[in-house]
């Protein structure tokens, strides 16, 4: 593709914005000041994104670079589909690229829809240290992309990561950070109830509330208030 494909994708995304998304964007965001919001509903950028694969790097960056959020998110997903295409070295570079642009993941929504599809694939594969670098970040979400990442490794039934991060970040101070937790553990105990129940038998007076809450919404209300009371 050549640079006017970059333009074609910002100008296809500004015909795409909705008033109405974009005022839900600037309620559950809270964008940066600098931050332009457009409007374009996630499933149309996953669907763009499928369109503008072929993009360069040096494109995807420019994306990843602006400060319009719809066309960071719209970067992150080609960025996606391109991971999902490739294997190898081919595949590590496209992670390697991500993990050098985490600055420009700065919300949560961008997070939750980049790291299980970039990362979260290469990791089946691949060491698990650099969920233990992310982890330890001071980036709010670079924290955030370390859990979100093991979604990848959950839907392989690969658990054990999962589990180790919630310890691991039992004591953060950001809200997001404890949802995000909690949101894993429910998604293990959608594949694995007893894997996840075994854990918080063990774990939930330490984890916290909004964690333990999170995690328990599909078990039966008996059950989930067995927990919740701990907490």
């Amino acid at each position: 593709m050549t640079t006017s494909s970059l333009e074609r994708l910002r100008s296809e995304l500004r015909q795409l914005a909705e008033p109405q998304v974009r005022a839900q964007q600037e309620r559950v965001l809270s964008p940066a000041d600098d931050d332009e919001l457009l409007g374009v509903r996630v499933p149309v950028l996953r669907k763009l994104a499928r369109s503008y694969r072929e993009l360069t790097l040096d494109e995807v960056d420019a994306l990843l670079r602006s400060r319009v959020h719809d066309e960071r998110f719209a970067g992150l997903l080609v960025l996606a589909e391109q991971v999902r295409i490739t294997r190898g070295a081919e595949r590590t570079s496209l992670v390697d690229f991500y993990l050098a642009r985490t600055d420009c993941v700065d919300n949560w929504d961008l997070v939750d829809g980049s790291a299980p599809v970039v990362l979260g694939p290469w990791l089946l594969d691949e060491s698990l240290e650099v969920l233990d670098r992310l982890a330890g970040s001071a980036s709010l979400w670079e924290r955030r992309i370390a859990v979100l990442a093991t979604l990848a490794l959950i839907r392989a039934d690969r658990y054990e990561p999962t589990f180790t991060l919630v310890l691991a970040l039992r004591g953060d101070p950001e809200p997001l950070i404890h949802k995000a937790l909690g949101w894993m553990l429910r998604e293990i105990g959608r594949r694995d109830e007893r894997a996840m129940v075994g854990f918080l038998d063990r774990h939930a007076p330490e984890l916290p509330r909004i964690t333990v809450r999170y995690a328990t919404e599909r078990l039966e209300p008996e059950e989930r208030a067995r927990f919740v009371r701990r907490r």
